[in-house]
């Protein structure tokens, strides 16, 4: 939360940043990074965060930005299942009234997610952050809009790779988690292993990968309207990618 805008410009990459709670998203919220997004969220796997959460303050706080991230349910956490899934309903609600990108959590609780998205009127903006569905559940993913965002981790499972069309491809690291396997340095941004790693699975030059993934990230923009909550640069960024 402390790290100064500078230090998020050195690592010459965009950075979309989850916050875990209300009150982490309430200490970034009237920043202005030139290539960085924080996003307000609500981790599943959080006794605290859930306890925290209030739908109108949610709401309020969803003007502010352009991303949602992390939310969704976790089937390892010691948050009822009932209650992870009454607060994400209230995210899904919210969201579908004001379009944003949103980053779903979904370990150990795939099928619940879809549950979820099936069950909405949300059409735009979903994103499965590290997705470790079946076959059939990213077939039924895909149905319902969804796009999936691939950490360094995701990459040893090619099988899972090739079940995602390429035009829902994005890329995380979800540092420190999702980049643990990955070589030194380990940092925000670094999305260069994700990238070749996708290259490995599906037979492209990692330079195709990222050109398919900027597209994409254009695409998700274009299809929740949120273009104008974004930084400047990151808004030139995607005009050229457009």
């Amino acid at each position: 939360m402390d790290i100064a805008p500078f230090e998020l410009e050195k690592l010459g990459a965009v950075v979309l940043i989850a916050t875990r709670s209300l009150d982490e998203y309430a200490q970034v919220e009237s920043r202005s990074d030139r290539a960085s997004v924080w996003g307000v969220g609500c981790h599943p796997g959080l006794v605290g965060a859930d306890r925290g959460f209030d739908p109108d303050r949610f709401a309020t706080m969803l003007q502010s930005t352009s991303y949602v991230a992390e939310v969704g349910l976790d089937g390892a956490s010691r948050v009822p299942r009932d209650t992870q899934r009454a607060t994400f309903e209230r995210i899904v609600k919210a969201v579908e009234t004001s379009p944003r990108i949103a980053s779903i959590h979904s370990y150990r609780a795939t099928s619940a997610v879809l549950e979820v998205l099936r069950a909405s009127h949300l059409r735009a903006g979903a994103v499965l952050h590290w997705w470790l569905g079946t076959p059939e559940e990213t077939r039924e993913a895909v149905a319902l809009g969804c796009y999936f965002s691939v950490n360094y981790s995701m990459t040893r499972s090619p099988d899972v790779l090739r079940a995602i069309p390429r035009e829902r491809l994005l890329v995380e690291t979800d540092h420190p988690s999702g980049d643990r396997f990955s070589q030194s340095p380990r940092r925000p941004g670094r999305v260069e292993p994700v990238e070749a790693g996708i290259a490995r699975a599906l037979g492209l030059a990692p330079a195709v990968v990222r050109t398919v993934v900027w597209s994409n990230f254009a695409a998700l923009v274009d299809d929740t309207g949120v273009d104008f909550l974004l930084p400047a640069a990151l808004r030139q960024m995607i005009q050229s990618a457009r």
